[in-house]
């Protein structure tokens, strides 16, 4: 039949339980993790622009309350990635600054791989914020084995 609607596929089986539950686990410690690597990777970057990094300007940046950004930026002081000076903003550790580094380096390889399959610029650079924090190291390596980076 020519005009048929097509079929949707099958659903796949169900997989373990245990291979279910540590599925949905690193989803939420990715979800967990998402934050801090987004305050670190901006926080790097407003002090490559300017030299500072101040609760304002992260609050507003990341669309969020200046008393949301005050409560991260203390969880982030809590695992030793960032410091925060009186009257001078918050700065990275060296714990942070290399987290920043891999961050900004996992969003690139992303974004460029979204480029590479036809995704347009913007959209590849918004869905990369969310894909950036949950791809596992093995796909990511095959990312940049296909986009020739290894």
């Amino acid at each position: 039949m020519a005009n048929s609607p097509p079929r949707a596929a099958a659903p796949a089986a169900l997989p373990a339980e245990p291979t279910q539950a540590s599925r949905f686990g690193k989803a939420r410690t990715a979800q967990s993790g998402a934050l801090l690597e987004d305050y670190v990777e901006l926080i790097a970057d407003l002090l490559a622009d300017g030299g500072e990094a101040r609760p304002t300007d992260i609050a507003r940046r990341l669309g969020v309350t200046h008393a949301t950004a005050i409560k991260t930026i203390g969880r982030l002081k809590r695992e030793g990635l960032a410091v925060a000076k009186p009257y001078r903003g918050v700065f990275l550790t060296e714990a942070g600054e290399k987290l920043a580094l891999r961050v900004r380096a996992r969003h690139r390889v992303v974004v460029d791989l979204l480029l590479a399959v036809g995704v347009p610029m913007e959209s590849a650079e918004s869905d990369a914020e969310g894909i950036e924090h949950h791809v596992s190291d093995v796909t990511l390596a095959a990312f940049a084995r296909f986009l020739g980076r290894t």
